[in-house]
Order: C-alpha cells, then sequence, then structure tokens
C-alpha cells in the first residue's frame, strides 16, 4: 500500500501539490480558529472545560503545534482521496480500452500492471482469462487441422482397397478373366480388400469411441497375469503361421488391476499384432508383467528392426507410420498404437515406447485394484 501512495503521489503535478499544501495550510488554519475560538467560548461557559484547559495548559506549547499538525494532513490526506479517485478512474478507463482492443481479436495484447492493489488484481485476472481464452483458440485450430488430417487420410486409405475391389468387380461383370481359377484369384482379392475395407472401419469406429472419456462404464477385477496367458493361447496359430515363438515372464504376485477387460484386451492385441507385423526377423515377442506397490507393468518386446529416434515421439498419433509409404502389406491402419494410448490413458495408466540395438518394447503400466479404486 505505501508503495502505490508513493506511486500515486508522483503523478500529482508538482503546481498542484503546491496548491494542495496552500489550501490544507488555510483550511487548518480556519479550522483551528474555529476550534480554539469554541474552546475559548466553553471555557467561559463551563467550569469543568475551564478546569480541563487549566490542567492542559503546561502542555499548550506542545498541544497546539500538534493539533494543527493533525488537522493539516488530514486536509492533504482528503485531497490525496480526491487525485487518487482521479487516478482510479483514469487507469480504470485505460483498462477499459485495453480490454475492448483484446476483445476485437488482438489475443496477444497483454493488460499491463497497476500500482493500485486492486485494479493490478483485475489486470491479473482479465490476463489470465486472455490466457486461457489464446489456448482455447490454439487447441481449437490444431482440433480442426487433425480433423482435416483424419479426413485426409482415411480417404486415402478408403479409396485403395474400394478401387481395387471396383476395379476387380468390373472385370467379373464384363467376364474380363480367361478361366474360372482367374475368376477364383479375382474374388479372393476382392474378399481380401473387403476384409481390409471392415478392419480399418472397424478401427475408426473404435477409435473414435474410445476418445469419449464416459465410455469407460466396465469397472472389473481384471487379473493381468490370466490375460496375458489367454492372448497367447488366442495368437497361437498366428504365432506358428508368422514363424515366431512368444514368451511369457510373469514377475508378479498379484497382478489385478480394476478397468473394462475387453478393452484392456484390445491394447495388448493391438501391441502383439504390431510386435508380429514389425518384429518378424528377430523370432521372439516377450510378454512380461512386473508390479510394484502400486501398478502393474505389462512390457511387450519384440526384436525385429529398431524405430528410429525421430519416429518414437509421434508413434502413438493417429495414422502415423513408420513406414512411410502407406503400404498395406507393411501397415495396418495406423490406428492400432493410438487406440491402445486412449485405451490406457480411460483407465488412468501410461504406456511408453522404447527402441534400440534391434529391440522395441511397449511398456503399459496401470494401477492396481486397491490404488484404482481409492
Amino acid at each position: 500500500m505505501k508503495n502505490n501512495t508513493l506511486f500515486i503521489i508522483k503523478t500529482i503535478p508538482v503546481w498542484k501539490v503546491i496548491l494542495y499544501v496552500l489550501l490544507s495550510l488555510i483550511a487548518s488554519a480556519v479550522t483551528a480558529a474555529i476550534l480554539f475560538s469554541s474552546t475559548y467560548y466553553f471555557q467561559k461557559q463551563s467550569g469543568s472545560v475551564a478546569f480541563i484547559m487549566n490542567i492542559l495548559s503546561p502542555l499548550r506549547a506542545i498541544l497546539i503545534p500538534l493539533i494543527f499538525g493533525l488537522i493539516f494532513f488530514y486536509y492533504l490526506f482528503l485531497f490525496y482521496q480526491v487525485e487518487k479517485k482521479r487516478y482510479v478512474s483514469i487507469e480504470f478507463n485505460h483498462m477499459i480500452r485495453e480490454v475492448e482492443l483484446i476483445a476485437n481479436g488482438n489475443f496477444n495484447h497483454k493488460v499491463e500492471e497497476r500500482a493500485e492493489a486492486g485494479l493490478n488484481q483485475l489486470a491479473t485476472h482479465i490476463n489470465n482469462v486472455v490466457i486461457q481464452a489464446r489456448k482455447a483458440i490454439e487447441e481449437e485450430r490444431r482440433s480442426e487441422q487433425i480433423k482435416n488430417d483424419l479426413v485426409t487420410n482415411v480417404a486415402h486409405d478408403l479409396r485403395s482397397p474400394l478401387t481395387s475391389i471396383i476395379g476387380y468387380l468390373k472385370l467379373i461383370n464384363e467376364d474380363e478373366y480367361r478361366d474360372e481359377v482367374e475368376l477364383r484369384a479375382y474374388i479372393q482379392i476382392v474378399n481380401a480388400k473387403a476384409e481390409r475395407l471392415h478392419h480399418l472401419i472397424n478401427d475408426l469406429f473404435e477409435y473414435t469411441y474410445v476418445q469419449n472419456k464416459e465410455t469407460l462404464v466396465s469397472d472389473q477385477s481384471i487379473n493381468i497375469e490370466e490375460m496375458i496367458n489367454q492372448l497367447v493361447v488366442q495368437h497361437r496359430i498366428q504365432i506358428q503361421a508368422a514363424n515366431m515363438q512368444m514368451r511369457t515372464f510373469i514377475k508378479s504376485d498379484n497382478p489385478v488391476i480394476v478397468g473394462d477387460g475387453n478393452k484392456i484386451a484390445r491394447v495388448f492385441e493391438n501391441l502383439i499384432q504390431n510386435a508380429m507385423r514389425y518384429g518378424k526377423e528377430g523370432e521372439y515377442i516377450d510378454l512380461i508383467v512386473r508390479d510394484s506397490k502400486e501398478t502393474v507393468e505389462v512390457e511387450v518386446k519384440n526384436y525385429g528392426k529398431s524405430i528410429p529416434s525421430v519416429d518414437l515421439p509421434y508413434i502413438f498419433e493417429r495414422f502415423y507410420r513408420v513406414e512411410k509409404s502407406r503400404s498395406e502389406y507393411t501397415g495396418g491402419s495406423g490406428l492400432g498404437l493410438a487406440i491402445a494410448k486412449s485405451i490406457v490413458t480411460l483407465h488412468g495408466g501410461e504406456i511408453e515406447a522404447k527402441s534400440a540395438m534391434g529391440t522395441t518394447s511397449f511398456i503399459v503400466t496401470l494401477l492396481k485394484k486397491s490404488e484404482a479404486n481409492s
């Protein structure tokens, strides 16, 4: 408050300060004269007042200047309040102009700090609102860009199989095949393309579904060890067909979490499929389960070609592929890892990727049952 007072005093012109001092002296002299005259009058009229004045008469040399000084400073304080009110009014009008500037779309403008505490607090709150508004606008622009990218990527991935399906169906419809063997080959190609299209559409629906935080409605106890063992059995034929082996390493006594079993299973299915797709050279897929007091950690590791460090920060983004050709033979829909991350996030967990020296690991960390329930 002291600094505010000094700042406001500094804004008052010198001539006005001199005027206020002179006016205060004059007003103080008039007030003191009236006060002393009244005291003299009551002293004549009242014995009690006369008695009190006689007691205070030895202190008259001190009391008179003290009273005059108090009156003088009181008038100076009144003039200061007038100037403070004027200063606040000017600053408030200035802030209104600054807010109008922001309201016109200049969100990079910042309201200046003020000496007066109340105005400074208001300026701080306005700046915080502007910062939040700017963040919201940037997020909206980012969402719009993401939407545009999503449409572009979906159109690209849908167009390729649809073009093939239409082309081969046209050949079949126009009897453009040599024999029944070639006809069956065309039908098999159409079927494969249709299955890929069906898989992509399902992934799109699932990705959109898991983006909604309210979709996590199931609240089951899930034993991660049992789930991993079931997934190993379910993928046995696929693993054998890929000439790979799946190994499990359970380093946990009680790997139980709470959540949606189907969604959590989808996370590990996607990670296993990803390991099969990109880790064929390494032959093995390792599933490692560890736990701590509060979390269960599952690591899906393959020993194929490493993911370049430049790609790791983006590996969980939708439609991002390390293999840039977007080939249907070397990559999936581009949504598997994005779906996995969304599901893990819905469960309050974390997922990260590490890759180096011919080893790639996806590590999923989930809260244990007791922690998740608290």
